[in-house]
């Protein structure tokens, strides 16, 4: 008997897993809250030089709002008003003649600057002034986050494989709470971008520890189901974001309120159950054995249980070495395990880094900035369905280098589609977004049915690492459009074939029990499905 049987005869798909589900979705929710938060609280709106505070004498004051702007502010070739320069000194003839501005010298505005609030009453930009010269820095807030997004799956990777996915959520849990309140109540950029890499850091944990939760309590036949399932959150409130971030338009409001579903996440932690997999695999058969009768119970399979002794549990798990305990140098020891890091290495940060540079981009496609966001997440709702059978019907393998390199030619086309047409921009760029989600959907899924038990999260730690280098690189490709506009598209469109390419070579998953141990990667035979399925059952 394997531990897929024991789950099958649990009901593998019943109420108890279904309460797991739903315990860790408040939590779930604010990933995608999150992630994207950036879109909007570094959000730059329309801006000029202030001249309020200019003094040119009697002559100036006595001028008209309006005439005080031409004399002193360029006009830029669409005709507004230029945001980053002023006239060195009033040009009094343009009250005359305002299209006659050859070599007149201007200089970068000198008393700051006067925003548009029409949409946003307060946002990092418009707080510390990130506009002009400052521009990349307000753009590297993202790149920031990212990077303890970054090192946090390194970290709660391993503390999840060592000392278990419960006790790992619960600090992530503490860890985003804790710092993304502590953001929200910056007195200085240099202090937000601090809290907001810490908030990262512990977001990490409960992105990658809950799929495994979830995953590793469901038995083979529903494991799509649940792995589409519980990405459908993400989908789902990134539509809600751009609804909430219209009227909490203040950006440390906005962040508080993003943050505030963990404090109900942390109170329903301690209804959660430990992954029984991963305690067997620890030689904890005991604690086990108590969460496969507690979910036996909730379940209504109570006589199983009653016939399955922790001494007979022992055995649904080999393993070799009980007081092993694993470590990310584990990814390179055996020859398997190193070609399943480097290609699912590449696949993560090729889906990661097209994924938010489409995300990322939401006003570089003509259109406002709450409803692109609010298209960009809805369009990823078809998107689940369009994985679910695809990942069902056609396997893993292909459905993730499929999603890829459709990903990569939407990019690509977008970049033939003039700027005037932003409708059509923004109808191509949400179809490389679905095709992006998707991606992202079926590798999490994909990821945690090839990594072993005993390595699983160290695997997807690893691999979410891998990730967000891509996403916190992906703010910076954007940056190249300075250079050439079609330069970071044509960047994310080799990266999106190069992943596709890397997803081509992996193993088939579909149909097969999860591994275990290295040893079972290692080995050349085939696992089959649990013995109570059959073929047709995915």
């Amino acid at each position: 008997m394997k531990f897929d049987n024991v789950l099958a005869d649990l009901n593998g798909f019943g109420r108890f897993q279904l309460r797991t589900i739903l315990l860790m979705l408040t939590a779930r929710m604010t990933l995608p809250l999150n992630m994207m938060l950036n879109n909007l609280i570094a959000a730059v709106p329309s801006h000029r030089c202030d001249i309020t505070s200019l003094n040119y004498g009697d002559a100036f004051r006595n001028l008209s709002l309006e005439e005080r702007l031409i004399v002193s502010i360029p006009v830029q070739e669409d005709g507004t008003l230029s945001s980053c320069q002023m006239f060195a000194e009033p040009q009094y003839h343009l009250l005359m003649n305002s299209s006659n501005m050859t070599d007149l010298p201007t200089v970068p505005c000198q008393n700051g600057w006067v925003y548009d609030n029409t949409s946003f009453k307060s946002t990092l930009a418009t707080e510390w002034d990130l506009v002009c010269d400052k521009r990349r820095l307000n753009k590297a807030t993202a790149t920031i986050f990212f990077i303890g997004v970054m090192l946090g799956a390194v970290v709660f990777g391993y503390l999840s494989d060592r000392f278990g996915r419960k006790r790992a959520l619960l600090v992530s849990y503490m860890t985003t709470t804790v710092f993304g309140f502590a953001s929200a109540f910056s007195s200085s950029f240099a202090m937000f971008a601090a809290m907001r890499f810490f908030a990262g850091f512990g977001l990490s944990g409960i992105s990658i520890i809950t799929i495994v939760l979830c995953i590793e309590w469901v038995d083979i036949k529903h494991r799509t189901a649940v792995g589409c399932l519980i990405s459908l959150d993400w989908s789902i409130f990134s539509a809600v974001l751009p609804v909430v971030a219209y009227f909490v338009n203040d950006w440390r409001y906005l962040v508080a309120t993003v943050t505030s579903p963990l404090c109900l996440a942390i109170i329903c932690w301690w209804w959660l159950p430990e992954s029984a997999r991963w305690l067997i695999s620890n030689g904890k058969v005991e604690s086990a054995h108590f969460y496969l009768t507690k979910c036996a119970k909730v379940n209504s399979r109570e006589q199983f249980m009653a016939d399955l002794k922790p001494e007979i549990l022992s055995k649904v798990i080999i393993v070799e070495n009980e007081n092993r305990k694993y470590s990310y140098l584990d990814l390179m020891r055996t020859p398997r395990m190193r070609r399943l890091a480097l290609l699912t290495g590449i696949v993560w940060f090729a889906v990661a880094s097209t994924y938010y540079g489409i995300s990322l981009n939401i006003d570089g496609f003509g259109v406002n900035i709450y409803l692109t966001q609010f298209i960009y997440g809805t369009i990823e709702i078809p998107a689940k369905a369009f994985i679910y059978f695809s990942v069902k019907k056609i396997g893993r393998r292909l459905s993730q280098t499929g999603s890829l390199v459709l990903t990569g030619l939407c990019l690509f086309c977008n970049m033939f589609i003039p700027q005037d047409k932003g409708s059509i921009r923004t109808a191509v760029g949400a179809l490389g977004k679905m095709f992006a989600e998707a991606a992202f959907t079926a590798v999490f899924l994909y990821t945690t049915e090839l990594y072993p038990t005993v390595m699983r999260q160290n695997g997807l730690g690893y691999c979410s690492f891998m990730a967000r280098i891509g996403v916190a690189v992906s703010p910076l490709i954007i940056l190249l459009e300075e250079v050439w506009g079609h330069l970071p598209s044509t960047i994310f469109t080799l990266i999106a074939f190069a992943g596709g390419l890397s997803a081509s070579r992996l193993t088939e998953t579909r149909n097969i029990r999860l591994p275990e141990t290295i040893e079972d990667v290692e080995q050349t035979r085939r696992r089959s499905i649990s013995m109570l399925e059959d073929k047709s059952q995915l």
